[in-house]
């Protein structure tokens, strides 16, 4: 893969070679590779087939989370959380000592592992609150809760430039990686100051199905706005919110 440095910038092939853009820019690279035939039939392939598989899995794996904590993750993603996603949970995929190479799935894998999981590296959660806060998720009520008791935004929260106002959001959802279906609920505080002044206590809830038989994954994030004549304006776009996985429940 090499990149384009011309002033004139080209997308698609020529000579053998093609020429695309990226989020890194416009490449190019030499077209090739094997028979996707071959791949598919050639028992030479069969671990590649099986990696394929997994890859697969996972891709598809990610598209039901995403999907379903939509709502907020519009408000707070890096350009990479797609291919950053993919890889932890083809991770998890590996963990499945109950399947065979090739057949593993999330469900019997792992899913603790992405506990923790930052959707937006520009704006991590980890290094943004620090007010400690405790969440749970109860199977048989379907409920998932959030608290933080009263603190001082400016002292708990590292905010970005220009920050006049924040919200705290949490969110939960049942994944359903085998049939790619999902259940989601959110709450979230009114736009508070970002002031020295102590915020009230925050209790957030999200109810899901009561005695749910699927993974749930809890999220929790960090919105940050401007005031401008009257007006809240996210700011920088959302460029630095933050968003990440505090709660992991299997079945």
């Amino acid at each position: 893969m090499a990149r384009q440095t011309g002033i004139i910038k080209l997308k698609g092939t020529i000579g053998g070679i093609s020429f695309y853009k990226t989020s890194d820019g416009h490449l190019a690279r030499e077209k090739g590779g094997v028979d996707a035939s071959r791949i598919a039939n050639d028992p030479a392939f069969q671990r590649t087939r099986e990696n394929g598989s997994e890859f697969g899995r996972a891709g598809k794996g990610g598209k039901v989370l995403r999907n379903a904590i939509r709502i907020l993750l519009q408000n707070a993603k890096d350009k990479r959380v797609v291919s950053r996603l993919t890889k932890d949970l083809l991770a998890i995929i590996k963990t499945d000592t109950t399947n065979d190479r090739g057949l593993r799935t999330l469900t019997e894998g792992d899913l603790n592992l992405l506990l923790g999981f930052e959707f937006n590296l520009n704006g991590k959660l980890g290094t943004t609150l620090f007010t400690p806060f405790v969440n749970a998720f109860d199977r048989v009520s379907g409920d998932a809760t959030l608290d933080i008791a009263p603190f001082s935004p400016t002292l708990r929260i590292a905010a970005p430039t220009g920050t006049t106002h924040f919200k705290v959001v949490m969110g939960a959802a049942e994944l359903d990686f085998e049939n790619e279906a999902s259940v989601f609920e959110n709450d979230e505080t009114a736009i508070l100051p970002y002031t020295p002044a102590d915020t009230a206590a925050i209790a957030l809830t999200a109810s899901l199905t009561a005695n749910s038989t699927v993974d749930v994954v809890q999220v929790l994030g960090i919105e940050f706005y401007q005031e401008v004549n009257g007006q809240m304006y996210e700011l920088k776009n959302g460029a630095y919110n933050a968003l990440s996985v505090v709660t992991i429940d299997t079945p």
